[in-house]
């Protein structure tokens, strides 16, 4: 599976509507499977919720590095795979967290340090493709108030700061690779195993 990796330098919101299938076509007229981040706020308006657990709640940050994946491969899309990669993709970022010396824990699709809330995620599928948003807080700022955050600039090891806008990209570079590697990894042990019976 070809996948293609477009990080965008301009600043905008994602409001939920990103997730809606053939985004990045839409927008940047990148064809196929793809991967778009870029930094800026979230505010997800209600009409563009997708997780009925979320009714009612506020998911929002005034900074925060968004992931949007996108995927053709599977016609029709299948929900549980949608999940299953959003979660690979989950616990590649912690494995990287772990390499930089940060502990954290996962609850889900949910990722929390020092018992504050990093990231937001979500999966769903339209008739064509596989949809995933995954977000990470920048800083602890712009949350909803009843909900404890951290930011990835918030986070400290030995009393030094870890991440900074100067080491941010590489950090977005190296989770993006290490997840499409996985992902084509796959397609490639399923294409020389030998089926049972």
């Amino acid at each position: 599976m070809n996948i293609t990796h477009n990080h965008v330098d301009e600043i905008f919101e994602y409001d939920g509507s990103q997730i809606n299938p053939s985004w990045a076509f839409q927008e940047f007229g990148i064809y196929g499977s793809s991967i778009i981040t870029w930094i800026g706020p979230v505010n997800i308006t209600l009409d563009n919720l997708k997780d009925f657990a979320d009714v009612g709640l506020e998911i929002k940050s005034n900074y925060m590095v968004n992931f949007i994946c996108e995927f053709f491969d599977q016609q029709p899309p299948n929900m549980r795979i949608a999940y299953l990669r959003q979660r690979l993709l989950v616990m590649i970022f912690r494995e990287i967290l772990t390499e930089y010396g940060i502990q954290s824990k996962r609850e889900g699709d949910d990722i929390f340090v020092d018992g504050g809330k990093l990231s937001i995620s979500i999966a769903s599928i339209s008739l064509s493709s596989a949809k995933i948003h995954f977000a990470l807080n920048l800083e602890d700022k712009g949350t909803p108030s009843d909900v404890e955050t951290i930011g990835l600039f918030d986070i400290k090891v030995n009393d030094e700061q870890i991440f900074t806008n100067d080491n941010l990209l590489e950090l977005i570079n190296k989770t993006v690779k290490r997840f499409i590697n996985e992902l084509e990894t796959i397609e490639n042990d399923i294409s020389k195993t030998k089926v049972l019976g």
